[in-house]
């Protein structure tokens, strides 16, 4: 069977696959920094250019690696895929490997801090000019292009408050004046996406949070077409040094053969967490992309298929105490900062994710201090309503 003709859960565990001499079922972990040649001849010919399944160095391509890299692409629907060594290691790169002085961004202001960071005190010191809008408002994205951009990001779904952002909408504004559209795209999840689809030459994943999606190492990935990977992301990459061990590569593409499962398992368990919260006395609102309730729920029906994703974010009427005591009453949830793992996880992001930002900042996000993140798992969903509820009723 050819690879474009593979279902996605065939992809998953079959695409891309390199196998040595002996045959492994499994996945082989090519543990090794650098590469042998059979004569000086060779190396030299390598290092003018490397062809298919011919590696120099471990920071430039590694066999277990590319698996992944394959694997992702067929799963994204992309041309091509670069592996890092995390999440925010492609968020960097897909910025700086695009941007120079005197070019202009436009971003969404509903990011996680880590990207806020980048775009607010990193950027601009190189000389790019970085303008935030709202990233759900077209009409404030079409404002901010109008003097011209060379480049767009947002995150498709927002951490922590899941707000959405029209991809195909802002691509078109964007490719309109001529700027490339990076989306990190964490939240609405390579089972969800269609992101290259709707417009986007970048997609950017932390492979740490649903990929691996058992807590157990750091990775990332961009995707897109060959050009912009093989041109511009690799040659920064492969420079600058944040490669994608072996080892992680191998468990990311562990994980890559339970990613659908997992994922629609634990939107099917978000779903009813939702329901179940709200209304509740303790609960000031609650926001889940798949909820009808929510602003943007034809979006969600026309972006991802109508699916609401893993995360469910709710408000609590007493702030940061009635947070706290939520939290601390738990039996089940874990607390933690990281998401997409198959344990539930719940995060008070006014404290620790995005605590950097000041409260007017928070505000703005619509991150209260009584908000909560829950990155929902793979437990059975009657326990982790049962969890949640005593939780709430201890407040």
């Amino acid at each position: 069977m050819a690879k474009g003709t593979m279902g996605r859960r065939t992809a998953l565990v079959h695409g891309g696959t390199k196998r040595s001499q002996w045959g492994e079922l499994s996945e082989a972990i090519f543990l090794t920094q650098g590469f042998a040649y059979d004569s000086a001849e060779q190396a030299e010919a390598r290092f003018v250019k490397a062809g298919p399944d011919e590696f120099i160095y471990a920071r430039y391509g590694n066999p277990t690696v590319a698996m992944f890299e394959e694997r992702m692409a067929l799963l994204e629907g992309a041309e091509d895929a670069f592996a890092t060594a995390s999440g925010m290691a492609a968020v960097s790169a897909s910025l700086t490997a695009l941007l120079k002085a005197g070019d202009r961004v436009v971003a969404a202001k509903q990011l996680f801090g880590s990207c806020l960071y980048i775009l607010e005190e990193i950027l601009p010191r190189f000389g790019v000019d970085v303008v935030f809008v709202d990233g759900t408002d077209l009409a404030a994205w079409e404002q901010a292009l109008q003097p011209g951009a060379t480049l767009v990001f947002f995150e498709s779904m927002a951490n922590p408050t899941l707000d959405l952002v029209d991809i195909e909408g802002v691509a078109k504004l964007a490719h309109a004046v001529g700027a490339l559209v990076v989306v990190d795209n964490v939240f609405s999840t390579p089972v969800y996406s269609r992101a290259i689809e709707q417009g986007a030459d970048l997609v950017v994943y932390s492979a740490t949070k649903h990929i691996d999606g058992q807590g157990r190492t750091l990775g990332g990935v961009i995707l897109g077409t060959r050009d912009l990977i093989r041109k511009r992301v690799e040659p920064y990459l492969k420079h600058t040094g944040a490669a994608m061990s072996p080892f992680t590569a191998w468990v990311m593409l562990k994980g890559l053969e339970t990613i659908d499962l997992r994922v629609r398992a634990q939107t099917a368990s978000a779903g009813a967490i939702a329901a179940a919260l709200t209304g509740h006395a303790a609960v000031g609102a609650v926001r889940y992309p798949g909820l009808e309730s929510h602003p943007q729920h034809a979006l969600v029906q026309r972006q991802l298929g109508g699916a609401g994703g893993t995360m469910v974010a709710f408000d609590l009427k007493g702030g940061k105490e009635a947070a706290f005591r939520f939290c601390n009453a738990l039996e089940i949830v874990l607390i933690s900062n990281n998401l997409g793992d198959a344990k539930s996880i719940a995060t008070h992001p006014a404290t620790t994710t995005h605590q950097r930002l000041s409260p007017e900042q928070r505000a703005g996000l619509g991150i209260s201090d009584g908000l909560i993140r829950l990155s929902v798992g793979i437990e059975d969903p009657e326990d982790l309503v049962a969890d949640l509820l005593q939780a709430l009723d201890s407040i």
